[in-house]
């Protein structure tokens, strides 16, 4: 196998190489990649390799801007120290990805999947798609505070200072630290979108919470969970069943 590495640091561009030389005995480095710039001139001027091992954030930028420059028709196994979650979306037949630091057995499997999957042109659509919806996550800036009315005057609270997020009555209020509620202007479905997804889950249809704000997890009915939220009065907060699962997964980080 012929393959490129696109990665800024040297260490670990490095031990990559090292790692493909102990895995495939037959395969040849082409060459060792830190920018964006220089892998698109890259791949302009050379033929495509077997296989790219890249990284998604570069010396010059995030790598997926490859993409929009020139055409990759090689297989592409991501690196990544981006948490799992954020990267679902490239377990298609000619792509993958390994989270850092790189391991052995995660890379061989990699390899293996990428000699019996070739990439058709149906992957390479679904790559292009797909890279412009993950630059849209990897690169969005969220929310940090809020400007918030109380009385007659303007408060700042900052977004690690609220625990949880309810509406009640078509009002939004936040829970802080210190047990206070405050109202916001907006929606819990435009909060959604404006804060770190790794920080606040969408329970039910009335909360939006983060971990610090659970007190108790109890194992309810119908296979759901109920909680106890630290200054809450509310004893009916039920995590919804259908989304049980995915709640779990995101306490277990």
């Amino acid at each position: 196998m012929n393959i490129l590495i696109i990665e800024d640091e040297p260490h670990a561009a490095d031990r990559l190489e090292q790692l493909v030389r102990e895995l495939t005995k037959d395969s040849r480095v082409l060459a060792k990649i830190d920018s964006v710039k220089k892998a698109v001139d890259w791949f302009k001027n050379n033929p495509p390799p077997d296989v790219v091992l890249m990284d998604i954030q570069l010396a010059d930028g995030i790598s997926f801007h490859i993409f929009e420059q020139c055409e990759v028709k090689s297989p592409v196994i991501f690196t990544t120290a981006y948490e799992e979650y954020a990267l679902k979306a490239f377990k298609v037949n000619s792509i993958d990805y390994i989270l850092k630091p790189v391991d052995k057995d995660e890379l061989n499997a990699a390899l293996k999947k990428v000699k019996a999957t070739p990439p058709s042109d149906t992957d390479r659509e679904l790559l292009l798609q797909r890279m412009s919806d993950m630059v849209n996550v990897l690169t969005k800036r969220y929310k940090t505070r809020f400007v918030i009315k109380v009385g007659e005057h303007l408060k700042t609270v900052e977004v690690d200072e609220i625990t949880f997020f309810h509406s009640q009555e078509k009002t939004t209020f936040c829970a802080t630290r210190d047990n206070r509620s405050l109202i916001l202007d907006y929606t819990l479905e435009q909060l959604e979108e404006m804060l770190d997804p790794t920080d606040f889950f969408r329970i039910n249809r009335k909360y939006l919470i983060s971990p610090r704000s659970i007190q108790d997890i109890i194992s309810y009915t119908n296979s759901r969970l109920k909680l106890v939220l630290k200054g809450s009065r509310d004893n009916d907060i039920i995590v919804a069943r259908e989304r049980v699962h995915d709640f779990k997964k995101w306490l277990d980080k």
